[in-house]
């Protein structure tokens, strides 16, 4: 009796090892995860795939049932599709969001369909654990939105989740199976959340390491995006002259001296500018002097490369700045002259057909910018 009990114990845990292995998901579906980060918020989805496996025609409307049913199983009574096989599908956000312009908080979700040919409920539920959707209780939702289907050219064989249509602050998703698409868009306040990341993150160890190159950064995004310029002018100030971590140099002046430009203070903007050149490297002053360029400030550019010039004359960038100087203000002759200094310098097969093409340019009397 004693032996039997023995094997018998041995037997069951043989078969509990046995079921721990790791072995593809059942019916031949496949396990995937997709994911993209849309500005700071990282979209996450799992799912299992199920193929269609021959059986082209029948997936919308018998596979996957129209609308609510009684799966005849589970405690559910009126079950919408899980949205893939075998576990629920699951779709996860690191920061709020907007779904078809309705907010949806940050989270982990399972996420449901119930399909209609004219007219999808896409469902977020505030359960992401069960099985399937054999226990989908409407209660749990946290949101449903309405979207429209759209037929496709060709037959997708693998349920698949895709990211389209982005940019920086949305995307599209589409659930992709057989000759339909079932799509709903996300959407996030990213300057908002941009703005809320640099508050916290300023306060902890990015404060100090790097230090000042933080502060510049935030301070650039709110002079780049035109938001929040009074906090952004703080940060642009503390870039400078916070204790142990503030530091004047090209980089940080200018960006105080673009916020004094931007608040209509053009002589203290200006006065720090100059601050700024005397120290700059001969990179940072030629694309400096480049960017006044696309900012049709030619005689202002011209300046700022006569200084890196004058300050560092043997240098192939610097005679190249001039190149682009002169040929900005339109003394092509000039200009010419040193691009021909500037080909003997060029450092490498790239620098020396670019001023090659310079040099081309301005025999035939055209501006090079």
């Amino acid at each position: 009796m004693k032996k039997l009990l023995i094997a018998c114990l041995a037997l069951t845990c043989y078969i509990v090892s046995y079921s721990q292995l790791l072995i593809p998901p059942s019916g031949g579906n496949k396990k995937a995860m997709v994911g993209e980060r849309i500005g700071i918020t990282d979209v996450t989805i799992n799912y299992d795939r199920p193929g269609v496996k021959g059986r082209e025609g029948k997936i919308w409307g018998e596979l996957v049932p129209k609308g609510f049913i009684d799966q005849g199983f589970g405690t559910s009574k009126a079950a919408p599709w899980r949205a893939g096989a075998n576990e629920n599908t699951t779709i996860e956000f690191s920061t709020p969001v907007s779904i078809e312009g309705q907010a949806l908080p940050a989270g982990k979700y399972g996420f449901f369909i119930a399909y209609d040919p004219e007219e999808c409920t896409v469902i977020f539920s505030k359960n992401s654990t069960s099985w399937g959707s054999f226990y989908y209780e409407q209660k749990e939702d946290a949101l449903r939105v309405k979207v429209k289907p759209q037929p496709i050219d060709k037959s997708v064989e693998w349920l698949t989740y895709e990211f389209e249509n982005e940019t920086a602050t949305g995307a599209t998703v589409a659930l992709v199976w057989e000759k339909l698409k079932i799509p709903f868009k996300i959407e996030t306040d990213y300057n908002n959340l941009q703005l809320e990341s640099f508050r916290r993150e300023l306060r902890g160890e990015k404060a100090f390491n790097p230090g000042w190159p933080s502060y510049n950064q935030a301070a650039q995004f709110c002079l780049q995006n035109n938001i929040d310029l009074d906090e952004g002018m703080q940060w642009a100030d503390d870039a400078i002259n916070l204790q142990f971590i503030g530091q004047k140099n090209f980089v940080t002046l200018s960006t105080k001296a673009n916020y004094l430009k931007k608040f209509g203070k053009d002589a203290e903007a200006d006065a720090l500018m100059k601050e700024a050149l005397a120290m700059g490297t001969v990179i940072q002053l030629h694309n400096y002097a480049r960017q006044l360029l696309q900012q049709k400030k030619s005689k202002e550019a011209f300046d700022v490369f006569k200084i890196n010039y004058d300050k560092n004359p043997n240098d192939f960038t610097t005679q190249v700045g001039m190149a682009r100087g002169y040929s900005a203000v339109g003394d092509y002759k000039k200009a010419l002259g040193f691009a021909q200094k500037a080909l003997a310098k060029a450092p490498d097969n790239g620098n020396k057909m670019n001023v090659e093409k310079m040099i081309a340019t301005l025999q035939e009397g055209k501006d090079i910018n």
